[in-house]
């Protein structure tokens, strides 16, 4: 029996989002909104997204002793995520930097401050969240070398969901946990290197899965997503919404789509799933904001 539908071990960082006109060039200066300040990070707003869905979720992370680290900390609360493996201190409470131009695209920069010092020592002392857990995710704004940790930490029979991003060479042990690996077109091109000799996104997935994955999903934006988990890569439509900011939208698909699969979902029908979360998430500003409910996505 497990106590917990996902753990997400990952990042928690401050958003400060400023709005532009357009993003500025090498040198230049452009004005911007006021700033305004959201709680995110990848595995915080994968922790919050899941639980707004109604899943049983805890988080594995590591924040300051400071004004931001208790921001993190009240929003996912509030969410109803499981704060018990949050840890406080060792550094400042990781930062991005957000600019959102007027289509909703964003450019982020990302200063990880305590996401850093998450380390594998971490990872082994929590162990009893791990045994409790059906599904582990995780991404690549904590070190590695933590990540690998997790690998090695999964209990019997949990599934592990990797977003890998921002992306960087993965070694073959974490690929090949990783059920499914979930990538956008940059991240894809990244992790295969020079085995990215198609322009074609489900080459990359093919490709992708020959690296050893057990499953892959390549997600698209407005065209939807392809998964594979063997010859045949299925795509999954989009959903047309109008776009305000799609500043965490990947991370709230990435949580839906772990929890649905958790619950026995295919993975082709956990995507779908998943899609209708992303979008929902894309109409409304901020990060974990902007994430909805069962009801709203099943309204989407």
């Amino acid at each position: 029996m497990y106590d917990y539908d996902l753990l997400v071990v990952g990042s928690a960082n401050a958003d400060l989002v400023i709005g532009v006109e357009r993003r500025p060039g090498a040198g230049e200066t452009v004005l911007g909104s006021d700033l305004a300040v959201h709680p995110g990070g990848k595995g915080a707003n994968q922790a919050v997204a899941a639980a707004r869905l109604g899943a049983g979720t805890a988080l594995l992370a590591r924040v300051g002793d400071d004004a931001y680290g208790r921001l993190l900390l009240d929003s996912l609360r509030t969410a109803g995520v499981d704060t018990v493996g949050v840890l406080v201190g060792g550094a400042p409470t990781g930062v991005a930097l957000i600019t959102v131009d007027p289509s909703g695209d964003n450019s982020i920069v990302v200063s990880p401050g305590a996401n850093g010092r998450l380390l594998p020592g971490d990872v082994r002392a929590a162990g009893s969240l791990f045994h409790a857990s059906r599904v582990v995710s995780a991404q690549l704004e904590i070190p590695l070398e933590t990540v690998v940790a997790v690998v090695r930490s999964l209990a019997p029979g949990s599934r592990f969901v990797l977003n890998p991003s921002p992306p960087r060479p993965l070694p073959g042990e974490v690929l090949a946990a990783c059920d499914p690996l979930i990538v956008n077109e940059h991240e894809a091109r990244v992790i295969l290197g020079d085995a990215c000799v198609s322009d074609e996104p489900a080459d990359w997935a093919r490709l992708l899965l020959a690296k050893g994955p057990r499953s892959v999903v390549v997600t698209l934006g407005a065209e939807g997503a392809l998964v594979a988990s063997g010859p045949e890569v299925v795509r999954v439509p989009s959903v047309k919404v109008e776009a305000v900011d799609t500043t965490g939208a990947g991370d709230a698909f990435t949580a839906a789509l772990a929890w649905r699969l958790g619950r026995g979902a295919s993975l082709p029908e956990a995507a779908a799933y998943a899609a209708r979360v992303g979008a929902a998430a894309v109409t409304r500003a901020g990060a974990q904001e902007s994430y909805p409910t069962a009801e709203e996505a099943a309204a989407l």
